[in-house]
């Protein structure tokens, strides 16, 4: 067996040294200058050449070593010379080295940070952690909620390059206020990156998922990062979390141990695509309850409430809206019975402007009593609505439509997939509410649509196509979308068309035009995550008034509730809707109706005591059971 030669082992010795990074180098470079110095100071000191004592000729000796030019004054035999030179041809070596390996350390740390992989040193932060086109919307928003703190962080870490993130965010959101934007390179299912964006300290952890066909296993394998990391906090963390795939849902709150909000998102979309088409208006509703602009979703405390009715708290407001309770088990209760009691420690959920903007009204509620109405209006016997194109969605839109619509209705099918039929059967084996049928077709071809604008259908749905590349699919859906809106406009007719945009991109490309004429893309679930990030408790809202069951939002006649022709205020709206057990957010004026920069006439949060008159064709927006 071969031996190692000497060369070969000072060879292995001196590479392990230069591994060790810049800091034990400049710690062996320091222990070479000492020895130099006592060296040379020693034979300095022992022949006599220098007459100092000791510690005097190892100051020389050192300012021989720092300073090059020192040599240039000396004088003596030239033994002294010779041996001043050496120590300071040994400091310009030295030193030169000591340069060189700071460089090289500022510039390993310069690349370290622009990789993105030095630890946040951050409290109370949001993380974000994956990359998609649902990022740029949510760190607008959470800005946006952000403007009422004295500062604010967003964490963003993915794969990918930090500077190309910083980069993209900086140019699709633009300034962010009082938030700072701190971006990583890192892979959110592995435990060591994780530690980078100090998730025990986080206020809120967000985890997006990609378009990709394993997105929601990427998803599940990140939320067990965070719950069973070794170097975890013992409070629960708050976690917002996208499944795409209702087959996952289970695994993932499983991964999630009761600490993550899940989105469904195809449940959830189907779910909004299907209340949408049929409730004009109901878009801009939820647009405005969702974005951080306008009116949101609080919950406040105050003393005041132990022992109060609900239907009393409700008027104790003018410029909020009350819609709930938030009990001491954490459960909200939306629309609750009016003679419901608060108790100790119960919250009121209310729709404000901002959380600033909550407080008691001054004066007493004035009701025009002469104004309430009790009649009801009759609802439409039957509905015609048609889908246009194809996707796994599909099944769920019309099941959730067959929730809807009345008794007798009818819905048409129009794709080029082969035997929907089966399909439809497969996954809707009974519905209710409306029948059925198939056309195969190209749903971009105008002698198609011509054909089928022809008859009178109610709403539009164009949905689309998973099957081919996203890009395709949009460019595919937006040109149905041009057709049906010049169709529209030639014949004057007033259907509905609700519209699904797969990239977030694509969707400004499609600009809303008409009240309702609805885009619905990814950007929703951006607002519903940002919201949710921002009080988990959100997530048992939108819940239930996105579901068939229980309170929704409706938006019905104004005469249901008040005289028409006559002036009131929407103290009074709220009296007479409490009496159906019902509550009011807001109004929908016809006059406004194709104005955007009025929100196409709708009002949400109106101020109690302004005066309105509503007209025969107005609408109110309320929180209802039916």
């Amino acid at each position: 067996m071969k031996k190692n030669t000497m060369k070969e082992k000072l060879k292995y010795r001196f590479d392990n040294l230069m591994s060790k990074g810049t800091a034990a180098l400049i710690g062996w470079l320091g222990f070479l200058t000492v020895v130099l110095i006592l060296v040379i100071s020693t034979i300095v000191w022992l022949t006599g050449l220098l007459p100092d004592d000791f510690p005097k000729i190892l100051w020389k000796s050192f300012m021989h070593t720092i300073d090059g030019g020192t040599v240039a004054g000396d004088e003596g035999d030239w033994s002294f010379l010779f041996l001043m030179l050496v120590i300071t041809l040994g400091g310009i070596f030295i030193l030169s080295i000591l340069i060189g390996i700071l460089t090289s350390g500022i510039e390993a740390r310069l690349d370290k940070i622009r990789k993105g992989r030095s630890r946040v040193i951050e409290e109370g932060h949001t993380v974000i952690l994956g990359w998609s086109e649902q990022v740029f919307t949510i760190i607008k928003e959470l800005s946006i909620a952000n403007l009422v703190k004295k500062k604010a962080c967003i964490v963003v870490m993915a794969l990918k390059d930090k500077v190309e993130m910083e980069e993209e965010i900086r140019e699709k959101v633009g300034k962010t206020g009082k938030t700072k934007i701190v971006c990583r390179s890192g892979d959110p299912i592995d435990l060591t990156d994780l530690e980078i964006v100090s998730l025990n300290q986080s206020k809120s952890v967000i985890v997006l998922s990609s378009k990709d066909e394993d997105s929601d296993s990427s998803v599940v394998k990140t939320l067990l990062a965070i719950t069973s990391h070794p170097s975890r906090r013992e409070d629960s963390f708050h976690i917002v979390a996208e499944i795409r795939d209702p087959k996952n849902l289970e695994i993932a709150k499983i991964a999630g141990k009761g600490e993550a909000e899940l989105l469904l998102v195809g449940d959830l979309i189907a779910r909004v695509v299907a209340q949408s088409c049929l409730k004009e208006g109901l878009s801009v509703v939820y647009s405005e309850l969702l974005d951080f602009e306008g009116a949101e979703i609080y919950f406040h405390a105050d003393p005041l409430y132990k022992g109060k009715k609900f239907k009393e708290i409700q008027f104790y407001y003018k410029d909020s809206t009350v819609i709930g309770i938030f009990n001491k088990e954490g459960k909200t209760l939306l629309n609750p019975d009016p003679d419901t009691v608060l108790g100790e420690k119960e919250e009121i959920i209310l729709i404000a402007e901002d959380s600033e903007s909550i407080f008691l009204a001054k004066e007493n509620p004035y009701i025009y009593e002469q104004a309430l109405e009790k009649s009801k209006s009759i609802n439409p016997s039957t509905q015609k609505n048609i889908i246009l194109g194809w996707n796994w969605r599909l099944p769920i839109i019309v099941r959730e439509l067959d929730k809807y619509v009345p008794s007798s209705s009818i819905l048409q099918l129009v794709s080029d997939k082969e035997d929907p039929e089966k399909e439809i059967k497969k996954y809707c084996p009974v519905l209710t509410n409306q029948s059925v049928s198939y056309t195969g077709a190209d749903i971009t071809d105008r002698r198609v649509l011509d054909e089928l604008t022809e008859e009178s259908y109610d709403n539009f749905i164009i949905l689309s196509d998973d099957r081919i590349e996203a890009q395709k699919a949009d460019a595919k859906t937006l040109m149905t979308l041009l057709h049906l809106r010049e169709i529209s406009e030639k014949q004057g007719k007033n259907f509905s068309i609700v519209t699904e945009m797969m990239d977030i991109k694509n969707r400004n490309l499609a600009a809303v035009t008409k009240v309702n004429d609805f885009i619905i893309s990814d950007k929703l679930i951006s607002l519903l995550i940002s919201q949710i990030s921002e009080n988990k408790a959100l997530n048992q809202i939108f819940e239930e008034l996105f579901d068939a069951e229980g309170n929704e939002i409706y938006i019905k006649p104004a005469i249901d509730y008040v005289q028409a022709g006559t002036e009131v205020n929407f103290y009074t709206v709220t009296e007479s809707a409490s009496l159906k057990r019902e509550i009011p957010i807001g109004y929908k004026l016809k006059k406004d109706s194709q104005n955007a920069d009025k929100a196409y006439g709708i009002v949400i949060n109106p101020d109690k005591a302004q005066k309105i008159v509503f007209d025969i064709n107005d609408k109110i927006i309320l929180i209802a059971e039916d």
